[in-house]
């Protein structure tokens, strides 16, 4: 047997912390079966076949920000990042390049990020029903073909566009809108939410259409809406405060999510989902993703956005930790469904 320098070490480590490290069991985390004679260490992540592409890690960069100087580096640094570990990336609202071409530095992360992973470009609703009611749909053709992307994330934000003083008011239902759309583009589409995340019936109606995936943006994670309204004057505040705590966590659209599949199967079209909102870390996602009866992968936005602003170093050694989590789960734990 090998000598153990640091056993002395660590055993003393163990006295003095032993009573730091009491546990209660009523904070078990019960989303897992534990699972310790069938640990394998060093297994690979599996590639995942998403978008029609292939990953390495399951992990989305969830569409952030863009449009100004600082954000440059960090969409630089998360291009990087995708790149090096094979992730997808979400852009943050592409909407100031539907008539200028002055920010597109910002946005133009295709040749960072490579030819061989998802990369798709983001408008709100609100602008998609504008350029259908003033026949000008083209003009995100044209995004698409300037930046590269595979295709457009719509993210329907009534609550963040009510809020926000400066805000468009939807003329027509969503639902209209994303139909109008589907009818008249061929571009590969995904649908999410801005930090609510989404009802039963609405994802029902998703799950209908023809479109990609769906992202959940769930409560829990940055909630647009809120953003918008600590914007907004004291009055605003005093009286919006309640309507931003309204939402759906990504456990309850997970539920909702497998009862549509076995209520209606058959008229299921869309099975492809990135759970984001409220993912804090690797169990969150681990769980999300096997939970969910469909293929999915989760997606992170403030945290990947910290790391990154700090450096592209400190973002991989985020994600590289990340995946050494993802690992230890795979070995070991087994999600209660």
């Amino acid at each position: 047997m090998k000598l153990d320098p640091t056993a002395q070490e660590r055993k003393s480590d163990h006295i003095k912390l032993a009573f730091e490290a009491q546990t209660n069991s009523l904070d078990i985390d019960s989303r897992f079966q534990y699972e310790p004679l069938f640990f394998q260490s060093n297994q690979d992540l599996p590639e995942i076949t998403f978008l029609d592409k292939n990953l390495q890690t399951p992990i989305w960069v969830s569409s952030m920000t863009g449009g100004t100087e600082k954000a440059r580096k960090i969409n630089e640094n998360l291009a990087r990042a995708c790149s090096h570990f094979k992730m997808g990336m979400g852009l943050g609202s592409c909407r100031s390049l539907l008539d200028s071409n002055d920010r597109l530095d910002d946005f133009n992360l295709r040749p960072i990020i490579g030819d061989d992973l998802p990369f798709y470009a983001n408008l709100g609703i609100a602008q998609v029903e504008q350029l259908l009611k003033s026949g000008q749909i083209y003009k995100v053709n044209q995004l698409v073909e300037k930046l590269k992307v595979d295709g457009l994330i719509i993210h329907i934000n009534p609550l963040q566009e009510w809020l926000q003083p400066e805000g468009d008011i939807l003329t027509q239902s969503p639902i209209e809108t994303i139909q109008q759309f589907l009818e008249i583009s061929k571009i590969p589409l995904i649908v999410k939410e801005v930090g609510q995340g989404m009802g039963k019936e609405s994802l029902r109606f998703l799950m209908s259409l023809p479109i990609q995936a769906i992202e959940f943006a769930a409560h829990g994670g940055t909630n647009f809406a809120k953003l918008e309204l600590l914007r907004s004057d004291d009055v605003q505040q005093e009286l919006y405060h309640s309507i931003t705590k309204i939402g759906h966590s990504y456990t309850q659209m997970i539920e909702f999510v497998n009862e549509i599949q076995a209520e209606n199967p058959e008229k299921v079209l869309c099975n492809q989902f990135i759970i984001s909102g409220g993912i804090k870390n690797f169990l969150d996602g681990y769980y999300g993703m096997n939970a969910i009866n469909g293929r999915a992968i989760y997606g992170q936005a403030s945290t990947l956005l910290k790391y990154a602003e700090q450096s592209y170093e400190a973002l991989h050694n985020y994600i590289e930790s990340q995946i050494k989590g993802l690992k230890l789960a795979q070995s070991c734990l087994i999600v209660k469904k």
